[in-house]
């Protein structure tokens, strides 16, 4: 079986390529969100491995309130490079960091 341990080292190895998708790439947008989602797994991770151990539904139950936030953040962000890309033909934040209203 399983340990806990090892559940934990799962989404801290999660975590970990989310942080380092971030600060090693910064130019492309995807890559960004991808990074983010990276994050949100690892989060998701722990308050399973937790509510499992602990016998508590609880960290299960909030998992798809993480998982309503992912996916919402997903669509709107995929939603706004499609509106950049038409817009500027580029995806790179260096190139859309200009907001104007």
């Amino acid at each position: 079986m399983i340990s806990l341990t090892e559940f934990l080292v799962l989404a801290a190895l999660l975590f970990g390529l989310g942080i380092a998708g971030i600060i090693l790439n910064r130019k492309n947008l995807i890559t960004l969100l991808m990074s983010i989602e990276l994050i949100l797994l690892a989060v998701n991770t722990n308050f399973i491995a937790f509510s499992y151990f602990q016998g508590n539904e609880i960290g299960q139950a909030f998992v798809f309130f993480v998982l309503t936030v992912a996916a919402a953040e997903a669509a709107i962000g995929l939603a706004i490079l499609v509106v950049l890309y038409r817009n500027r033909r580029t995806i790179e934040v260096q190139d859309i960091d200009v907001l104007k209203g």
